[in-house]
């Protein structure tokens, strides 16, 4: 039976030994440089050797029979073979240092990623590894991994805001109704039952609505929609006309411009889009005298899209408008309005961004000069 054993890694922290051993790189490294330098060394000698045994050889005669002996070519090539195998085993402790030593540097950076890659699977992501120098593999491969972490980073906070918002927006409805039972169970004479279970009822229908948004979200991140070919200006006419009258009851001024604009695209989802954008438009415009435009049509920076374009007027946006489209985010703030008619549980913006992503279209948020959103969504053409 195997048995998983946890050893120190070098890098730091624990690291599992699941796998068999085997050599590391910077030892796999190091014997690759040796090995190059002792073949490279060998391949001089032998080409050293080979010229000395087959170039012309003639003879020496001694003129002086006192004097010693002179060396022949094969007491040459003896001691040559002698000097090689020294040299070799010279070459091949030079090649190991050095390549150790190499390797070591060479591998540093990759030192770097890995406790950086460590520290971020035991939770920490405000680490980052931030290699300086000229541009190659190691650096890239930094830049990359940063990123990775910088986009992990803000989706766990995305998350964990998204968990805690959701909670809370999931327990005030229940909160409320307990408060309005406990109070009706304390004084059962002094209520207006009517007036109660028509707040009760209102009440239900917030959390109601809160949950399937929640599952709506949840579907769209994970359900591929069916696609088919249609004019985003029907979808967008038919949103106006549900949107009409409660613009006008506002006082808000509402102008559509409905140029045919055909894309493939899931007509359910793409007419909940355009109504979220309108109902935010709506209840986040001026007091009075708002206004509101939609317009369809060719994507004029983009040839072969379609675009959809809603702008209201509205207070100032001060904050970055790229985050309204995290859940629970109002734009006037966290809490609900306090009347139930301009109230919104904060995922409009967010459901839109999920079916955007759904038809691999672009969204844009632009805060207006005097006030107000420009919202625009960029989809692909009809095929």
């Amino acid at each position: 039976m195997n048995r998983r054993n946890t050893v120190v890694d070098p890098a730091g922290g624990p690291a599992p030994s699941g796998r068999p051993r085997r050599l590391t790189a910077r030892m796999k490294l190091t014997l690759t440089y040796a090995l190059f330098v002792v073949v490279a060394g060998a391949f001089s000698l032998v080409m050293v050797y080979l010229a000395m045994r087959f170039v012309p050889y003639y003879p020496l005669a001694d003129v002086n029979p006192q004097a010693a002996a002179i060396a022949t070519r094969p007491d040459i090539l003896q001691a040559l073979a002698k000097a090689s195998g020294i040299v070799l085993l010279l070459l091949a402790l030079i090649g190991l240092v050095a390549g150790w030593l190499i390797a070591g540097r060479v591998l540093r950076p990759l030192q770097d990623i890995t406790r950086a890659a460590r520290r971020a699977a035991h939770g920490s992501l405000d680490h980052r590894i931030g290699l300086t120098g000229p541009r190659d593999e190691f650096t890239e491969l930094s830049d990359t991994f940063d990123d990775m972490l910088t986009r992990l980073q803000r989706s766990f906070d995305a998350q964990q805001r998204f968990a805690a918002n959701a909670s809370h927006e999931l327990r005030t409805p229940l909160a409320v109704s307990r408060t309005m039972l406990d109070v009706a169970v304390a004084d059962p004479e002094g209520q207006d039952y009517r007036r109660l279970v028509s707040r009760l009822r209102e009440t239900n229908q917030r959390g109601i609505d809160i949950t399937d948004a929640l599952l709506q979200l949840s579907a769209l991140d994970h359900t591929p929609p069916a696609m088919e070919p249609l004019d985003l200006a029907d979808t967008a006419r038919g949103a106006v006309d549900t949107v009409r009258e409660e613009a006008r009851t506002r006082n808000i001024a509402l102008v559509a411009d409905t140029r045919p604009a055909p894309v493939t695209g899931n007509d359910v989802l793409l007419r909940q889009l355009t109504l979220n954008l309108l109902h935010n438009a709506v209840r986040h415009n001026l007091p009075t005298g708002g206004s509101l435009s939609l317009t369809t049509g060719p994507d004029p920076a983009r040839p072969g899209r379609a675009l959809l374009t809603v702008s209201n007027t509205g207070p100032p946006l001060s904050d970055t408008v790229d985050r309204l489209t995290e859940p629970f985010l109002r734009g006037s703030g966290r809490l609900a309005e306090q009347d139930s008619t301009r109230r919104g549980h904060g995922l409009g913006l967010a459901i839109v961004a999920s079916i955007v992503r759904a038809h691999h279209a672009d969204l844009a948020l632009t805060p207006n000069p005097g006030g107000g959103l420009t919202v625009r969504v960029s989809l692909p053409g009809a095929a």
